[in-house]
């Protein structure tokens, strides 16, 4: 075995489990809605959450026009199926009668739409008095899915400010991850970024530095205490329509 894959497997965890825990949160809330409810996906890019929805009545919508390998800035897919969407409109136009959802979900969009309040306002017409939304989006993130990334990301207090304007009480707003997680991904990342941006690689001792840092950042994390105010992955928010 090479010294490079040993690191690789000596690395600790952290930084690792940022689309786990947000799919793990999101099962529990569609699961929490009533069966037969009537659910709309609002950018539901290849539908990969369908399948939690299978108590409800599962509508799913998206503009369609991203196809994977994008302009080719910053990160992409490099392939995308959308499948047969339900709706093909903008997100914040959505030709659906006002209260005809009992739930809205729009998993990691925001910051792929140049108004991202408007969605907001237009998720508050579909909803019937009493609906819920699910959201989650970044708190910050690389450019992805370009042209189509709009935002950085999104901070609790937009979420607070947002739903608030538009007729929502929010009732859950989980940060994912913490400082230290958020720092030990975007390490991971490294070899992937410097093969492309710098066309070289970490050398030996270069992996074993990264594996020491990690170690840190694991057990900083361990002991963390609300370093998420500073930054985290993205937040998961469960409002619900006045």
């Amino acid at each position: 075995m090479k010294l490079k894959d040993l690191l690789r497997m000596l690395k600790p965890s952290v930084g690792m489990d940022n689309e786990a825990v947000r799919e793990m949160w999101l099962e529990k809330a569609l699961l929490a809605i009533a069966e037969g409810s009537r659910i709309l996906d609002a950018g539901a890019g290849t539908q990969r959450y369908r399948g939690y929805c299978s108590h409800l009545r599962y509508v799913s919508q998206d503009f369609g026009q991203y196809d994977g390998p994008g302009d080719g800035v910053g990160l992409h897919s490099g392939h995308f199926d959308y499948g047969d969407l339900d709706i093909v409109s903008d997100i914040v136009e959505i030709p659906e009668e006002t209260d005809s959802f009992d739930a809205v979900m729009c998993v990691e969009v925001l910051e792929h739409l140049p108004n991202p309040d408007k969605a907001i306002k237009e998720f508050g017409r579909l909803l019937r008095p009493g609906g819920t939304l699910l959201i989650t989006a970044p708190f910050c993130s690389l450019t992805h899915m370009a042209p189509y990334h709009f935002c950085s990301g999104f901070s609790r207090y937009w979420f607070e400010r947002q739903l608030n304007d538009y007729g929502f009480q929010i009732s859950e707003i989980n940060p994912n991850g913490n400082y230290f997680e958020y720092l030990g991904q975007e390490i991971y990342r490294i070899l992937t970024i410097s093969r492309r941006y710098s066309h070289d690689k970490p050398r030996i001792w270069e992996w074993m530095s990264m594996m020491i840092v990690q170690r840190m950042l694991a057990r900083f994390s361990a002991r963390d205490q609300g370093s998420s105010d500073v930054l985290c992955y993205g937040y998961h928010v469960l409002a619900v329509k006045s």
